[in-house]
């Protein structure tokens, strides 16, 4: 029984060296991705930070005009 299991399994290293390879390099891309991700998320909130600035400025300016003189 445990030489048909072992006869099952596969044996071959070139198999398990491009296995071994191909996984390596998904994980590096997943790397990527999730500094990308990082990236872009301090970018989207520096983005809404600023408009958020922008907004509060022109309120101001427009209360400003609505005061009486």
């Amino acid at each position: 029984m445990a030489k048909a299991l072992i006869g099952y399994l596969s044996s071959d290293l070139q198999t398990t060296a491009r296995l071994t390879a191909e996984n390596r390099r998904l994980r590096e891309r997943v790397l990527d991705l999730e500094a990308i991700v990082l990236r872009l998320k301090e970018e989207n909130d520096a983005l809404t930070a600023a408009q958020a600035a922008s907004m509060l400025d022109l309120d101001s300016s427009a209360l400003q005009e609505m005061q009486p003189v």
